[in-house]
């Protein structure tokens, strides 16, 4: 087991990027970009205090800080720099990264590929039971910030807070009023698609902001284990 870290003691930030073409099409070539970078296919790249990451499909790579960081300060700069080696790996290719929450031309249904490589069987199970080919998997960015807890203490605290602010980080934060060339009359379309895109199993995503929990006993009686349940049968 890793060390146990107090609240707010250390921080795990995440940023995922979709590489595009010029006209804003997806390109999945993200093992491309790895064997630039590395001069092999690999799943994961170690890049000093930013490590770069696989995902689901091939035309999304996750930026993410190299373990947990007490170091926030120069954060935003370490990003950047990535970002921007990166997009000189691209050029040559025709391609860059896009950021915001999800590419609004792109059409799932004919332009989703899945990662071929490292963990494909994971990735292949998870599109045999939920179909990947669609927005709330294939057309999604996210942003993560993991944060710790030491005791039941403690994460009674953050989790209280997170039921607070997470109802108020789309309004702040939206970017995905357009898919597929059309307004759709969200702000924040990509978390519409997300609240629905594992309906096949809705204890996995239920009402997205978490259940009233303070304690890791009822954490796990109340929400981990109904999801073990839930998908044992898929297992």
């Amino acid at each position: 087991m890793g060390k146990k870290y107090h609240l707010f003691e250390v921080y795990g930030i995440e940023l995922e990027y979709m590489l595009v073409n010029h006209d804003l099409s997806v390109a999945p070539i993200v093992d491309k970009l790895m064997m630039l970078k590395e001069g092999e296919i690999t799943s994961d790249v170690d890049n000093g205090n930013i490590a770069w990451s696989n995902e689901l499909v091939a035309h999304v790579i996750e930026l993410k800080t190299n373990g947990p960081t007490a170091q926030l300060n120069d954060l935003g700069q370490e990003f950047h720099k990535n970002i921007l080696e990166i997009n000189r790996l691209l050029q040559p290719l025709g391609t860059k990264l896009l950021g915001t929450a999800a590419n609004p031309l792109m059409n799932p249904t004919t332009d989703t590929v899945l990662w071929k490589h490292t963990y494909s069987e994971v990735y292949n199970l998870y599109n045999a039971i939920f179909n990947c080919t669609g927005h709330g998997w294939s057309n999604v960015q996210s942003t993560h910030l993991n944060l710790p807890f030491y005791n039941d203490e403690e994460f009674e605290k953050l989790h209280a807070a997170i039921r607070l602010v997470l109802p108020l980080i789309p309004g702040l934060c939206a970017s995905s009023p357009i898919l597929e060339g059309n307004i759709t009359g969200f702000a924040d379309t990509r978390l519409e698609y997300y609240k629905n895109n594992q309906k096949k199993i809705p204890h996995l995503t239920a009402k997205v902001i978490p259940e009233p929990i303070f304690n890791k006993d009822d954490y796990y009686k109340s929400i981990f284990n109904p999801i073990k349940k839930a998908i044992k049968p898929y297992d």
